[in-house]
């Protein structure tokens, strides 16, 4: 008989929105329409989730500073990637996202680290160790600052950015699945 796993029991793993859990866009994912997962990456959220796992959304999210798009077209986008996670079995522990434009000057947008301590304030996981997952420098750069482990996709900007990284070392997968069976093979090893 298998024991289910209480959820969170393994801790959290912090992942980016764009370019990990769905497709990006240069022009900014501005419509629950346009938001669509990338192939595997919803079952993979909810695989952590069975295995033990919390998974957080870290992302930021210029374009409402910009004006390209609502604070409530961003929560019909979230809700609608959580519903997708829900329907696949697994659960988002939270999504935490920052508005601001590269030169407000925030503590909370990438590679600072605010959104990580937000969540480790109201969720109560500690973000030393745990998994962070994105395509870009800026989340390599906020798993250091949050004391977290980088790993990088190569979806989304992961190829352009491991092709930047030149002395750097950082676990790189082909996508969330590819980084969810890895992490998944070592917590049942």
């Amino acid at each position: 008989m298998t024991q289910a796993v209480k959820p969170g029991s393994r801790g959290c793993i912090i992942l980016d929105r764009d370019g990990v859990i769905n497709h990006d866009s240069p022009e900014y994912i501005r419509t629950p329409e346009q938001w669509q997962p990338i192939d595997g990456s919803i079952e993979a959220i909810a695989d952590l989730c069975a295995a033990g796992f919390a998974p957080v959304v870290v992302s930021n999210q210029s374009g409402v500073g910009r004006g390209f798009f609502s604070a409530g077209a961003l929560e019909r986008i979230q809700a609608r990637m959580s519903q997708a996670v829900d329907a696949a079995g697994g659960r988002l522990a939270g999504i935490y996202h920052c508005p601001h434009t590269p030169d407000a000057g925030c503590g909370c947008r990438k590679p600072a680290a605010g959104m990580v301590r937000r969540m480790e304030r109201e969720l109560g996981f500690s973000a030393r160790g745990a998994p962070l997952i994105g395509d870009k420098r800026s989340d390599l750069e906020l798993a250091r600052n949050a004391g977290s482990r980088p790993i990088l996709v190569r979806t989304g900007y992961g190829e352009s950015t491991l092709a930047e990284l030149h002395d750097c070392e950082v676990e790189v997968f082909a996508d969330l699945a590819q980084a969810a069976k890895a992490l998944l093979r070592e917590v049942s090893a």
